[in-house]
């Protein structure tokens, strides 16, 4: 009976391991699996069909039925958007390969405001969810029921009872502490909720590996929030372990608002099978004509399309490229452009917290302070606080504020949001921005993992070794 179990563990790995083959995205992802598949079978078979896909069945067909509201905001520029689409001067195809990855163009007549840390990013969406008088989208990654997120609540009873169409869409795995009460409160006063379905439909049943990190509000059709924070006290900062919460979001008003509304009728419909009560005329924003590219991502796309967009980032820079990230885990397509980059003479700085909040990813960081140093990038450490905010500027005009971190989770397993914004006026805010946060922050020196004892920088090479399936 034994050897029976024994054999047709073996058996499943050896299945499982051509199934890796076949279907994960990375080389690395799967040699890491066809190891551990067919060497302890017992654990990493069921870990494998728990874990191990990288591509969300179901959510593609889902998406066709929104086929043709992607179609307004593509192919019938003319009658929705197209006295909006930018067209810029761009010989290298710079902005029309970012449009192909997002799917979506490239919009101007917006105003962009950067909100920084929680207590603007919140006071910013109350006040958008207060003028609300038509639909209110609110979409996050977490949830909790303290201070912050009774707030929200509160606010969001309140135009729901007023008549505003109010849905509440929340990932079930992130905000997993959500009580059920919190929920029912929010029905009963008319707002529709759900959670995002990660397990909908039976070939995801046993799938806890994916996320809908998305971060959206959208009020109206015609603004809308994207960022870094999620909903509770410590992104104001009032966890008493790292204090400070450096995290930041950005508002834009005006027709690219359109795309964070698209993306979130795509996920309202895989989760519920129905369509949010929503408008889909371009009103442009008050005082702004800034050009805006909402980039949504995630594993249902025919393209691994948040690599790809810091791949292209990361190319298309010609004087500097800064960018903050929590988690920086890249794989080695990013990592080979983010050197090139600094050979070419291009400013490369990354900004990552000193404080870890998830053990492996903040030691596998170390093992790229040698490998990308050599080449000239910088690392920043940031200090004060825990640092969580996911924003990029490019040379002088292009700055990006989104819910993407630079680790293969993000990559390749969760769904996430991007806006990218071209104006050199809010470059320079975003630049300032990073200024204020290198001040914040200790330069990594040369010996930051080398002259770190042995065990240490073992433990930080055996975390590396997990990047691709963390």
């Amino acid at each position: 009976m034994i050897s029976l179990f024994i054999f047709l563990f073996h058996l499943l790995g050896l299945i499982s391991s051509v199934h890796a083959v076949m279907g994960t995205r990375t080389a690395q992802g799967a040699i890491a699996w066809i190891i551990s598949l067919n060497t302890f079978p017992y654990l990493a078979v069921p870990a494998y069909w728990v874990l191990g896909r990288s591509r969300f069945r179901g959510y593609v067909t889902a998406r066709q039925t929104v086929d043709h509201l992607t179609d307004r905001l593509s192919d019938d520029l003319a009658a929705r958007v197209g006295e909006f689409r930018v067209h810029l001067d761009d010989e290298r195809g710079v902005t029309m390969a970012a449009e192909k990855l997002a799917e979506i163009p490239m919009l101007r007549g917006n105003r962009v405001e950067l909100l920084i840390d929680g207590e603007a990013t919140f006071d910013s969406i109350i006040e958008g969810i207060d003028s609300a008088k038509e639909t209110i989208l609110f979409q996050f990654f977490i949830v909790k029921d303290d201070e912050l997120g009774k707030r929200i609540q509160s606010h969001l009873i309140d135009r729901a009872r007023a008549g505003v169409h109010v849905y509440f869409l929340f990932d079930e795995i992130g905000s997993h502490k959500l009580p059920a009460a919190y929920e029912e409160e929010l029905r009963r006063a008319g707002v529709q909720v759900t959670h995002f379905h990660t397990r909908k439909g039976p070939k995801n049943r046993f799938q806890v590996n994916f996320r809908n990190h998305r971060k959206i509000v959208v009020v109206d059709s015609h603004t809308a929030w994207i960022g870094g924070h999620n909903v509770g006290d410590e992104y104001l900062g009032r966890d008493p372990k790292f204090g400070h919460w450096r995290d930041t979001h950005v508002r834009i008003q005006g027709p690219s608002a359109l795309g964070a509304q698209l993306s979130f009728v795509e996920d309202w419909n895989w989760a519920t099978g129905e369509f949010p009560q929503v408008s889909w005329a371009a009103k442009p924003g008050a005082r702004g004509d800034i050009p805006v590219l909402i980039v949504p991502s995630g594993p249902a796309d025919r393209l691994e399309t948040a690599a790809l967009m810091f791949v292209h980032a990361i190319n298309s820079a010609t004087n500097r490229i800064w960018i903050a990230s929590p988690y920086f885990v890249p794989d080695e397509a990013v990592m080979a452009a983010m050197q090139l980059a600094a050979l070419r003479g291009v400013d490369v700085r990354i900004l990552i917290p000193e404080k870890a909040d998830h053990l492996l990813i903040w030691l596998a960081a170390f093992s790229y302070f040698d490998e990308a140093g050599k080449t000239g990038v910088r690392f920043y450490k940031y200090t004060d606080g825990f640092l969580h905010q996911k924003t990029m500027l490019i040379d002088h005009v292009a700055s990006t504020v989104g819910t993407a971190n630079f680790d293969n989770r993000s990559f390749r397993l969760n769904f996430e949001i991007t806006a990218v914004v071209l104006d050199e006026g809010f470059a320079r805010e975003t630049e300032q921005m990073f200024l204020n946060d290198f001040k914040a922050s200790r330069l990594v020196g040369e010996g930051e993992y080398r002259d770190k004892p042995f065990h240490f920088r073992l433990a930080v090479r055996l975390a590396r070794l997990t990047a691709p399936i963390q």
